[in-house]
């Protein structure tokens, strides 16, 4: 029963990654007779062979633990609350970044776009949204689209929606998040396209705070090559001047 759900699971995966078991077999070095018996169940894969496997599929941290337990084995990555004595270079990590990207705005988000922390120009953008959407968790996508949230201040609002929601649709491609999943439902997004229109480099946040017409650009930046579920789901969304008048704006606040 366990080699059968382990098998659908990673069945699934390679599925999503849009591979024939006979790709999927080339690249992890294995026969495709032996990912075929490993998908329907008549062979039991070893916990070596799953994360091989997974590897090969790009399958997030946390459901590899998935995989494991659901083929009787023990998750192979550990999993930490931030705030753990054990995360604390990561943390002083995430605080040198958020600290160092001052004057201008910065936030971490976790794999389903909940806020883990901000610097202060970050939570400034947010003095006058209604109270209720800076309740923890506090949601990036809800805070930016909500009409009491940032959203009436945003000038491209229609370009910077379609933009988060391509954003989102093409994440939960790659990890199959229930918290996106449910997001997208939420924001009426189950396919994204992308409109025709002039080409871009980016695409800017426009909005207005105080009066100023403010235009930023964003990056964003993970952890290399993690070993643990929490830093692995974590993404720090730096933003960055994108005219004069912004940089001179966030510079005197």
């Amino acid at each position: 029963m366990q080699s059968t759900q382990a098998g659908t699971l990673l069945r699934d995966w390679r599925q999503r990654r849009r591979l024939s078991q006979l790709e999927l077999a080339n690249r992890a070095g294995v026969s495709a007779r032996h990912v075929s018996f490993v998908e329907n169940g008549r062979s039991q894969p070893t916990s070596a062979m799953i994360l091989r496997l997974c590897d090969h599929l790009a399958v997030p941290l946390r459901e590899q633990n998935r995989l494991l337990l659901a083929a009787g084995f023990a998750p192979a990555h550990a999993e930490h609350d931030l705030q753990e004595p054990s995360m604390s270079q990561a943390q002083q990590a995430i605080q040198a970044i958020l600290t160092g990207h001052l004057p201008h705005p910065a936030l971490v988000i976790d794999s389903g776009w909940d806020i883990v922390d901000a610097n202060a120009a970050a939570w400034r953008w947010l003095a006058d949204v209604d109270p209720a959407l800076v309740e923890p968790p506090v949601n990036v996508l809800r805070l930016s689209l909500h009409p009491d949230g940032l959203a009436p201040l945003i000038r491209n609002l229609p370009a910077w929606r379609e933009h988060l929601l391509h954003r989102l649709h093409r994440q939960f491609d790659l990890t199959a998040d229930p918290r996106l999943a449910a997001l997208m439902e939420e924001f009426g997004a189950p396919g994204v396209p992308i409109a025709e229109a002039t080409p871009a480099l980016v695409v800017p946040l426009e909005l207005t705070l105080d009066g100023v017409e403010l235009s930023l650009i964003s990056t964003t930046t993970v952890f290399g090559t993690p070993l643990e579920v929490t830093l692995s789901e974590l993404a720090i969304e730096a933003f960055y001047p994108a005219d004069e008048a912004t940089r001179a704006y966030l510079t005197s606040m």
